[in-house]
């Protein structure tokens, strides 16, 4: 039987293994930000609830580091859910030791949503979604920049303004090949390519991602400020 013969799955990856610095504030203990309780739940478990919203998404996969004991326990009671301790050093180790041992085929598709984004909308997932599933390379949320963006001199002046006409701000879920995103993610790791996100990996092999609209729910929680007005509506 072919690959192409086997009915095509679709899973979640949940990159989870960092701490997130950037989120820790001076008055705060230094327990990882997915951890980090918002409107009574940890920051992981809901982003997790909102993929398992959509029912063609077979399981999710918490990537989290081989030293984490939390992540199994908070999400215990969820199902199609497991917690995979082979996190790296980076974000794009973490998804492609993810990738590798998830027992999937080339021609199956990966959704890879950050631990960060807890409001993920239903309908924007479900979106993304159905535009991916009919096209060759796959895509990602992202949102049309509507502030004016500055580009900074190293002195910390306006150096000029950049136009934002044709500027998306990306997001996640980025849903991907798995095939087409392991090799990706291999030769940008050869290349001592830095990535921030999968659709940079795959624009780096040449491929050009769909953008489809996300929301302003799916915020990701970066700063410290970020936590009171994400849980304010969550």
């Amino acid at each position: 039987m072919s690959s192409f013969d086997t009915p095509i799955r679709i899973v979640a990856l949940v990159p989870a293994a960092g701490i997130g610095t950037r989120a820790i504030s001076a008055n705060q203990d230094q327990a990882p930000k997915q951890y980090r309780m918002l409107a009574g739940q940890p920051m992981l478990k809901h982003a997790v609830r909102a993929l398992l919203s959509d029912v063609r998404i077979e399981q999710v996969r918490v990537i989290t580091s081989p030293q984490d004991d939390v992540a199994q326990e908070i999400l215990l009671d969820l199902p199609r859910t497991i917690c995979c301790p082979i996190g790296g050093a980076e974000r794009s180790d973490t998804v492609l030791n993810g990738l590798e041992q998830a027992g999937l085929t080339d021609n199956d598709w990966v959704l890879v949503h950050d631990a960060a984004r807890p409001g993920l909308p239903q309908e924007a997932l479900s979106r993304l979604i159905d535009a991916c599933l009919d096209d060759g390379v796959g895509g990602l949320l992202a949102m049309p920049v509507a502030d004016t963006i500055k580009s900074a001199d190293p002195s910390g002046r306006v150096a000029r303004t950049i136009d934002r006409a044709h500027l998306w701000a990306a997001q996640t879920p980025q849903m991907f090949r798995v095939g087409l995103l392991l090799e990706a993610l291999r030769q940008a790791k050869k290349a001592g390519h830095a990535l921030t996100d999968e659709a940079q990996a795959m624009e780096f092999a040449g491929h050009q991602p769909l953008l489809i609209p996300g929301s302003g729910r799916n915020a990701k929680v970066t700063w410290p400020d970020d936590f009171e007005w994400v849980g304010s509506w969550l």
